[in-house]
């Protein structure tokens, strides 16, 4: 299909910047996506997620300690007495014993049943790679429209600014013809002045156009990651196909990262139920130990007992059994109330795709509306024009048929501007 050019619809010639970076929208999508503080940070929360899988994936395999203990007493723990080999009254001497030891050992421990614990626990930890996934999803999402938004709102300014530079030249020419007028005695001093306070009045509109230019050419290299705002950018081709009515096509809410989101956080609060119930379940675990042990048998006699053992260990939660089941109701309430939320949320996707898809359309229809009413303006102007030249019309007349063709113009930049933001807005939604 025939592409035009947005600026060609308009009537309106954009030169480029020289000497300045000029950007496609893809491009400024990509250097979003890379630079965005938003995004790395999200990242980040990515990592940290795998991270911490690891870590859950680590309670399969056994656990393995080690010790050591010094122990000195400030007097020994025993006495006892002791042959000397010497005639009495010196045959027995009193030894301290037990009072410096040394204590050291190796134990593993295997967990063998922990009520679900190290499962749910390992389904949990996926669970947040998951969930932070969606997030990093759903901030790219947003990131992009963003950027969407700062640049279609560039290109409106663009053009605004270019509709006001062809009413100053036409302005200037009706200032030229006035002043002929004047001259030759057909007309008053009063017109001229009021051609004079309109192009005043356009330059006021100039000044301000340009203000907002900058001001949001700065934003928007904060956004992508510029340094600075020396960029300009490039008029996407568009073709006449892309300009459609989405009537009767409602997407599919599943799609969506919100909703896998919702359906997550549902999954997480299942699994926390079960957590739950796991804490007050019997444990089983099974280890393996070695041990050394070094201790003062006499004041001259030291004494070194290296053993081994193996254990099993069954832990079963008595005191606790009373408030479990608090615990555990609570958990399956936050569980409702995940559902509740879910459900809730899931209502208000469908409404809001609703919502832009009808915007969608209403703003196709502002630019079909929009391009009508450029040629109206313009074909009144043109009258308004003649009607002047012929002395049939008065000067405020035609200032004002000139205002309408610049308000037209200005109104249909923005309707292809809100048009394609409705429609990045509409593609991240069913795509």
């Amino acid at each position: 299909m025939k592409k035009l050019i947005i600026s060609v619809l308009l009537g309106i010639t954009i030169s480029p910047a020289f000497s300045q970076n000029v950007l496609t929208l893809e491009q400024c999508r990509e250097m979003a996506l890379k630079n965005n503080a938003e995004i790395k940070n999200v990242a980040l929360s990515v990592k940290a997620a795998e991270e911490q899988k690891k870590e859950a994936f680590t309670k399969f395999f056994p656990s393995v300690s080690g010790t050591a203990t010094g122990v000195v007493f400030d007097k020994p723990l025993m006495t006892t007495e002791v042959e000397t080999g010497y005639p009495e009254p010196n045959n027995k001497a009193q030894v301290d014993m037990i009072q410096n030891n040394i204590v050291g050992g190796v134990m593993a421990t295997q967990p063998i049943f922990a009520g679900g614990q190290i499962v749910n626990g390992n389904r949990l930890a996926k669970a947040g790679v998951e969930i932070s996934k969606l997030q990093r999803e759903i901030s790219e999402n947003e990131v992009l429209l963003t950027t969407e938004k700062y640049f279609w709102q560039l290109i409106s300014l663009k053009e605004k600014m270019k509709t006001i530079e062809n009413s100053e030249i036409m302005l200037n020419r009706i200032l030229s013809d006035v002043k002929v007028a004047v001259d030759a005695g057909l007309t008053t001093r009063n017109d001229l002045l009021r051609v004079e306070l309109e192009l005043n009045k356009l330059q006021s509109g100039k000044f301000k156009a340009e203000n907002g230019l900058q001001i949001l050419k700065t934003a928007f290299a904060q956004h992508i990651g510029l340094e600075n705002d020396n960029f300009d950018i490039e008029m996407p081709d568009i073709n006449l196909h892309d300009f459609e009515n989405l009537s009767g096509f409602n997407g599919d809410v599943e799609n969506r990262p919100e909703y896998r989101l919702l359906e997550k956080s549902v999954d997480i609060a299942k699994l926390q139920v079960k957590m739950e119930t796991g804490k007050h379940l019997p444990t089983v675990a099974i280890g393996a130990g070695y041990n050394w042990v070094r201790m003062d048998a006499g004041q001259q006699t030291k004494t070194d007992k290296n053993f081994g053992m193996a254990l099993a260990i069954i832990s079963l939660p008595i005191s606790d059994w009373w408030g479990s089941s608090y615990a555990i109701k609570r958990k399956k309430l936050e569980l409702q109330k995940a559902e509740n939320t879910r459900n809730e949320k899931v209502d208000l996707l469908r409404l809001q795709m609703q919502k832009i898809r009808n915007e969608l359309n209403e703003a196709y229809q502002q630019i079909a509306l929009a391009k009508k009413s450029i040629q109206s303006a313009e074909e009144n102007l043109k009258i308004s024009e003649d009607n002047y030249n012929a002395r049939i019309m008065i000067l405020s007349d035609l200032l004002e048929a000139q205002n309408l063709v610049q308000q037209a113009q200005d109104q249909y930049a923005e309707s292809i501007a809100a048009y394609f933001v409705k429609l990045a807005e509409w593609k991240q939604i069913i795509e």
